[in-house]
């Protein structure tokens, strides 16, 4: 008998989610399918509703002092516009300086001028081509690998083997 009464738990086991119930979610989609009419198993006007109850559970807020990265591209026409640009550095944004519409002594003081600034703000400034600076706050780090440390990389690691 005890082999019986094994058999027959195992059997309830795994028999027992397919008893009828009375709150089933069958029962529940039944009734809903009551409300509009219906013809060969399809809806003809179905009404739909929609739960807002995961999006009022949310509790995402924004950090109030997270701006992000930003860059801005300035490109002065005097010295007077240098002041706008250590603005943005102290408002750590990240500034691309293109002095091509000034002459030689004007842009030549205000790349002294914002050198000044960035040093003073603890950031970094770079030469990136022909009249073009960057200049960064404290928060971006620049790095930069100038021609001649690639020249003495690649002649130190493509030597031929011997």
């Amino acid at each position: 008998m005890a082999v019986a009464d094994k058999f027959r738990s195992i059997i309830d086991f795994l028999t027992s989610g397919f008893e009828n119930r009375e709150d089933s979610i069958y029962s529940e989609m039944m009734e809903e399918a009551d409300e509009y009419p219906m013809q060969d198993n399809l809806a003809l006007n179905p009404s739909y509703s929609q739960n807002d109850q995961k999006s009022q559970n949310l509790k995402v807020v924004s950090h109030p002092n997270y701006r992000g990265y930003e860059v801005v591209v300035s490109e002065p026409r005097s010295y007077e516009d240098s002041i706008s640009i250590v603005k943005h550095l102290k408002d750590r944004k990240t500034v691309v300086l293109n002095l091509h519409l000034l002459d030689k002594e004007q842009a030549l003081r205000i790349v002294d001028f914002l050198c000044g600034a960035t040093h003073a703000l603890n950031g970094s400034q770079q030469k990136i081509g022909d009249s073009v600076f960057i200049f960064t706050p404290v928060n971006v780090a620049l790095s930069a690998e100038s021609q001649k440390s690639k020249f003495l990389r690649d002649a130190l690691w493509n030597q031929p083997q011997v």
